[in-house]
């Protein structure tokens, strides 16, 4: 943990950065599906594509705690803004993280942090997305190399990718949670291939595109950890990391879309009074406001438990579960309230609505989080 002060310099910083420099950009990135380089670079000065990095590998070394309450600024913009090092900081370099050599950290964390390089997590294919134990994606043994052959789907970063974590089976025969290793596999390795960038609903700006693997070698070192088949284990735990962090990030969007509604009520005007003095608006601003502030609290409890290690798995479960269903409803009560203009593009409202849908999918749909919440209130009531 920093100092409450330093933590304080940080959000103030980055609050400052994103709705000075960020938000006025936020029309054109979703026009253009770009990133401006010169956001990039000051993303990078700032420490924000290591932020969840502890700092002997050059990371600002927040704890999930810390890192919730960074997230809650982060989100107040296009989700496509943490997108660009959101990776770097949560499934992928968190691959590493919870599952590499020392040596492995030392090569390879130190430019995530610093964002000279950019991962990318392999895990989601065409017909094993929130269920991994379908993974088709093998790896071979070959003296002292593997040789991987396979597809992933719904890549994030892929395009502008450096490193893939590439996850494949190495035992066909054994269980599912034991027979699946993941690769840190360089984007220049012979073999493959990045596709198109995906055309996708929302989140313009944050690019994905599926990743081919044909005859893919690679020497055994680049095998995240030193035991094989421990892949599974490893993608559970970035996955449970990841899910604190987007569920921090819905509570900032969720924020963002009050304030739209907000101001929106107070300014626009129907029979010479602003809408806001209108109860049935004004019930749909509580039940917003109430949502974020479930929502954040939610997020910080969550975090609170797993930086102390008695919840890991159903506390983020549970937290993104909520968090990313409550925005999609602040979501919807923003284009409601908004009235014909929340269907406009070009107003936040809209692009935000379209932004927001996702959440209930990636790092787990909302229905994969219902059987986690549940499995393991079932497991620790069994235990006694």
């Amino acid at each position: 943990m920093m100092e409450q002060t330093e933590l304080d310099e940080i959000l103030t910083g980055v609050r400052d950065f994103v709705r000075d420099e960020v938000l006025p950009l936020e029309a054109r990135i979703d026009e253009t599906d770009e990133f401006p380089e010169e956001i990039i670079r000051q993303a990078k000065a700032m420490g924000l594509y290591g932020f969840a990095i502890p700092e002997e590998y050059g990371g600002l070394g927040l704890s999930a705690y810390e890192e919730a309450q960074l997230v809650f600024e982060l989100g107040y913009t296009t989700p496509a803004f943490r997108s660009l090092f959101g990776t770097n900081n949560g499934i992928a370099g968190h691959t590493i993280l919870e599952g590499g050599t020392e040596e492995q950290k030392t090569a390879y964390l130190p430019k995530l942090a610093s964002g000279e390089w950019v991962a990318s997590f392999g895990l989601t294919e065409p017909d094993a997305g929130s269920d991994p134990a379908a993974m088709t994606t093998r790896a071979v043994r070959d003296g002292d190399d593997w040789v991987i052959n396979g597809a992933k789907r719904y890549i994030t970063n892929a395009p502008v990718a450096d490193l893939i974590m590439v996850f494949a089976r190495t035992s066909p025969d054994a269980p599912p949670s034991k027979g699946v290793s993941v690769f840190i596999v360089p984007r220049d390795t012979p073999g493959l291939s990045v596709g198109p960038k995906d055309k996708k609903m929302g989140q313009a700006g944050a690019w994905s595109a599926d990743v081919h693997l044909e005859d893919v070698r690679v020497p055994h070192s680049s095998m995240v950890g030193e035991a094989e088949g421990a892949g599974f284990v490893t993608a559970m735990k970035s996955l449970a990391h990841g899910r604190l962090h987007i569920a921090a990030l819905c509570v900032g969007m969720a924020q963002r879309l009050v304030d739209e509604s907000l101001a929106f009520a107070l300014t626009r005007q129907q029979g010479g009074a602003p809408i806001a003095d209108f109860q049935l608006v004004q019930a749909m601003l509580a039940d917003s406001k109430t949502d974020t502030l479930a929502a954040r609290a939610l997020v910080l409890d969550a975090a609170a438990r797993f930086d102390a290690k008695t919840d890991v798995k159903l506390g983020p479960a549970a937290a993104k579960y909520f968090a990313s269903e409550a925005v999609g409803r602040v979501a919807d009560r923003a284009v409601q309230i908004h009235g014909g203009a929340g269907y406009m593009r070009g107003v936040a409202a809209e692009r935000f609505y379209r932004d927001a849908r996702l959440f209930r999918i990636y790092e787990g749909t909302s229905q994969i989080q219902q059987l986690v919440i549940a499995r393991q209130m079932i497991r620790e009531a069994t235990r006694g």
